[in-house]
């Protein structure tokens, strides 16, 4: 038997009633009602909260890790409170551009930029861009100009191995990412960068995993390149992102704030002076906790081993369980106050076995077909790496503050799926 979720994994706005809960002063039983389900809510005094303790936990050029959550209406809010926006793809520029974001507000990342994005960023005039790879290098001495230089980070492996799962470990010598330092790969990206004309290398990057409580990782990383930029005249270097978040009961995770001054301690501690500003770039910690996701639930089926609760979405909006097996928790949206004695295998809709969104959830015995189910913490990479498999439609996003909502993304309906064809078909015979 499960005691009634935690509060401490709702958003900050959240409060649980008899008969509802409320998210921003709204009722997610009526956003169900009004926009159906499977429905993202996002709380946006969450978000606003995390960003701003972001930005004033590091210094100037702290950024947004767009890929956890991206729409127009998530960009303009994190700029609006002090971030920098890092995107990965021509894709995420795209967007941010359109959202309104000043190209002098975007950090540009990615293993493999294509010819297409760096011209792109370089055309806008990002405000960094965080060099991966010598082919890369290569492509940038043909674009690279008086009218289009190039203000850099050289993203580096220090060989850390943090402690996190094995698909989203970077910071290890067997990694797609960056240039290791113990190769002496690092050391000649910055030397090839140095020589070139219109270029300017403000410093490394250092992104060495995701879903990370410890911050030995980090000090350990801080110590590695303290060592190997002590001779260079750098004034950026940046620790990425990484910062975990609890889904369960029983985890805790450190703050941003704990993050960022345990990451200047650790600067200070090993020799990284004061005119050197320390960035990161957070995305899981700003939005994880800020949102919920809501689904309705078609089916309940025991058979000899468990019981199977279905809902309306799944593996399809959110990935991370069949990824990573990742846990998380869930609440009757209309009972959560109530104890939650009932354990179940909560399922998505999709044809595969392994579309599992909770192995063990454990839910109130009067939650059945048609309650209203939610999940939370569930802000990051949810919607971000959502799918239409088996042709099902992306839910939409609702934002929710001062008792009110407003969409900023809506359901993807079978007619958008559908506008790629091009093959029409065999045409009828005439006559």
């Amino acid at each position: 038997m499960a005691e009634p979720l935690p509060v401490s994994l709702l958003p900050d706005s959240a409060r649980l009633v008899e008969h509802d809960t409320l998210m921003g002063g709204v009722s997610l039983l009526e956003l169900a009602r009004t926009y159906g389900t499977p429905l993202f809510v996002y709380d946006e005094a969450t978000l606003r909260a995390r960003a701003r303790e972001a930005a004033e936990a590091f210094d100037e050029g702290v950024a947004f890790a767009s890929k956890s959550f991206l729409c127009a209406a998530m960009a303009r809010l994190a700029v609006q409170e002090g971030l920098c926006i890092d995107v990965a793809t021509g894709g995420e520029l795209d967007l941010v551009l359109r959202a309104g974001v000043s190209a002098s507000r975007v950090i540009m990342h990615g293993n493999n930029k294509s010819v297409a994005e760096l011209e792109a960023a370089l055309a806008v005039g990002v405000h960094r861009i965080v060099v991966d790879n010598f082919d890369e290098i290569a492509r940038l001495t043909t674009l690279v100009d008086a009218s289009h230089p190039l203000a850099c980070l050289v993203r580096v492996t220090p060989g850390v191995e943090a402690h996190t799962h094995e698909f989203v470990r970077t910071g290890q010598e067997d990694t797609k990412f960056g240039f290791s330092i113990a190769s002496g790969d690092a050391r000649l990206a910055i030397d090839r960068l140095g020589s070139m004309a219109h270029v300017r290398v403000h410093g490394v990057h250092a992104h060495i995993g995701s879903q990370i409580f410890e911050m030995r990782g980090f000090e350990e990383t801080l110590a590695i390149i303290a060592e190997f930029v002590r001779d260079d005249d750098f004034d950026e270097l940046c620790v990425g992102g990484g910062l975990g978040v609890a889904y369960v009961a029983g985890e805790s995770a450190p703050s941003i704030s704990q993050w960022g001054a345990a990451v200047r301690a650790a600067a200070r501690r090993v020799g990284i002076g004061e005119h050197v500003r320390l960035l990161a770039e957070p995305g899981r910690a700003i939005v994880a906790q800020a949102a919920v996701t809501l689904y309705r639930v078609g089916a309940v089926k025991p058979v000899a081993a468990r019981t199977y609760m279905a809902v309306d979405g799944g593996m399809s909006d959110n990935p991370r369980p069949v990824l990573y097996g990742s846990g998380y928790e869930a609440f009757d949206v209309a009972d959560p106050l109530a104890e939650r004695p009932r354990a179940v295998r909560l399922v998505g809709k999709h044809c595969e076995s392994g579309d599992v969104l909770i192995d063990e959830a454990w839910l109130p015995e009067a939650t059945g077909v048609d309650s209203i189910v939610a999940t939370p913490v569930t802000g990051a990479y949810g919607y971000a790496m959502a799918s239409t498999y088996n042709r099902v439609p992306r839910p939409a996003v609702v934002f929710v503050a001062d008792g009110a909502a407003r969409l900023v993304l809506r359901r993807e309906t079978f007619d958008d799926l559908a506008r790629l064809e091009v093959d029409e078909g065999p045409q009828a015979a005439s006559g």
